[in-house]
């Protein structure tokens, strides 16, 4: 049990981090080629992705909710919300949440949704949300609203594409690994 919790902090301290370093790369260069400064890029590159983060977790936290609506009880959807954001369920139980064997789970929102509807209207709200953001952390930072519209507008557009990009790769990478636990465990 210690080393599954561990082992599963481990990835999700890995998934945050990469998201981060991602995100912060991506905003330092779109802001850099809007303003051409360095000092006023690498300012909007660290305050944005800050703010970004913590925007991230209440989206990710409201589509959890919106994915697990009218599917569990209060004290079931508790359950395993925090048994999921620990990653303290073992592979059968990651498989039966992740909508196998026809139990008509959907998942958790670390995950992205399995129908196009669905990964177009997470990725648009996502979008919407880090417009907001990016515009009033660079209007913060430069005082100057054409400029923030414009990073506000390509900046979240770039890092929607890497988000979507990101996420696809950590959700094959947890089913690569579930996979192989099931393998070890038959064998």
């Amino acid at each position: 049990m210690v080393r599954t919790f561990v082992s599963t902090v481990r990835r999700l301290a890995l998934k945050i981090a990469s998201y981060g370093i991602m995100h912060l790369v991506v905003a330092i260069l779109v802001a850099f080629a809007i303003t051409r400064d360095w000092r006023l890029a690498l300012a909007v590159g660290v305050v944005e992705p800050f703010f970004q983060t913590i925007a991230y977790s209440i989206h990710d936290r409201v589509w959890h909710r919106i994915e697990r609506r009218n599917m569990l009880s209060g004290v079931e959807e508790a359950s395993e919300a925090f048994t999921a954001r620990l990653g303290v369920m073992d592979p059968a139980e990651q498989t039966r949440a992740h909508g196998h064997h026809g139990h008509g789970h959907h998942g958790h929102s670390h995950a992205l949704p399995r129908s196009f509807k669905q990964i177009a209207l997470k990725s648009v709200t996502y979008g919407l949300m880090h417009f907001t953001v990016a515009v009033a952390v660079a209007f913060a930072l430069t005082r100057d609203i054409r400029v923030a519209l414009t990073i506000g507008i390509l900046e979240p557009l770039v890092q929607t594409i890497f988000f979507t990009v990101h996420d696809r790769v950590w959700t094959s990478i947890e089913a690569r690994k579930a996979r192989r636990a099931a393998a070890l465990a038959k064998a």
